[in-house]
């Protein structure tokens, strides 16, 4: 069973309005694998010119509802489970002080401890205290099946295009694990919000979740020297985190930290992407079959449960497609791009964001 697409919602957000539509290009053969299958009469190239140029960074796409999960889709670990099902969060007393904590730790803390903090590799949330009721608690947004599952997708054989189990979610659930925050991370007030403002961002919170459902693990620029472009941005744990500061500070939050508050960035580098098109105009098109299974064969190199020996022939084939071809597609908005790699091709930084 294919996946379903939500609808895409038609009213501006986050300054969309403003959003000057792509060029878009669809091609048969893009990489220099792909060209060598390919005689010139068959690169076919189409051009659909929206209002204006593209806008960098790509726009991240809201929609009007969460989709269900599709049953193929399964968390090693089960996604909130202590958190309410329904989504709700409790309503606070506007007499109420509310703390508000920075909540940072590595990437699976609970199984690898500190190994992935040595490489920066966090997870970020945001934890709060009811000065009234005595009451903690902690609010995060992850992946529904983990990290894998968002940054690469399922080959199956009944299905032509790649299978991609890439939501993202909030969870909000009672209680701050203070060992698990503290020991190998950042567990520290930044402020106090009263009940109204708590209530108010809770509002927006259930909004947020409903109209941004996937995760995105890659930032992707063009090198890595300051005020380069950004060709798209993440949308993971940690910017969930940045957009409920934003929020705070809206509602008229005072926010600030005693440490530099810094937070962890996966990157691409390529030169200008190329629009490829979404599942239906490239795996349902015999014209495009070429580029179809160009990306088939290159997220391939990246599919779960490998043996060791296929694991490492894979790293070989990775270095080889992103390094020596210099070729990446890149899913973003549930659509594809064609990025032209180029040095440093991949980095993790840990840099700091600024409080609002």
């Amino acid at each position: 069973m294919r996946k379903s697409v939500p609808q895409r919602k038609d009213q501006p957000v986050s300054g969309l309005s403003n959003m000057s539509h792509s060029v878009r290009l669809t091609l048969s053969c893009l990489t220099p694998s792909c060209l060598s299958a390919c005689s010139s009469s068959s690169m076919r190239l189409s051009v659909q010119v929206w209002q204006g140029r593209q806008q960098w960074p790509v726009p991240y796409r809201r929609f009007d509802s969460r989709p269900d999960v599709d049953s193929y889709c399964e968390a090693l670990y089960p996604f909130c489970p202590t958190g309410d099902r329904d989504g709700r969060i409790p309503y606070m007393r506007d007499s109420d002080v509310i703390s508000v904590y920075r909540l940072q730790t590595p990437v699976w803390e609970f199984k690898y401890g500190d190994m992935l903090g040595k490489f920066h590799i966090m997870h970020d949330a945001v934890g709060f205290s009811s000065a009234e009721t005595g009451a903690n608690y902690t609010m995060e947004w992850y992946e529904l099946f983990q990290l894998g599952n968002c940054t690469f997708p399922h080959l199956r054989p009944e299905v032509a295009a790649p299978f991609w189990c890439n939501q993202g979610a909030a969870c909000f659930f009672e209680g701050i694990d203070d060992e698990h925050w503290s020991q190998n991370g950042t567990l520290e007030k930044l402020g106090e919000i009263t009940g109204n403002q708590f209530n108010d961002m809770a509002e927006w919170v259930q909004s947020d979740n409903e109209t941004g459902i996937y995760y995105e693990t890659w930032t992707v620029r063009s090198d890595p020297s300051p005020n380069t472009t950004v060709w798209f941005e993440s949308y993971d744990c940690s910017q969930f985190v940045h957009r409920t500061y934003r929020k705070l500070s809206k509602l008229g939050a005072k926010l600030s930290s005693r440490t530099q508050t810094n937070y962890t960035k996966i990157y691409l580098f390529s030169g200008e992407p190329t629009y490829l098109g979404n599942d239906s105009a490239i795996f349902g098109q015999p014209a495009l079959k070429n580029l179809a299974m160009d990306i088939r064969k290159f997220y391939y190199t990246f599919r779960p449960h490998q043996s060791i020996v296929d694991f490492a022939l894979s790293l070989l084939e990775a270095y080889t497609k992103v390094v020596l071809d210099k070729s990446f597609y890149l899913y973003y908005n549930f659509e594809y791009w064609f990025l032209p790699m180029k040095p440093p091709y991949v980095q993790i930084t840990y840099e700091e964001v600024p409080l609002p």
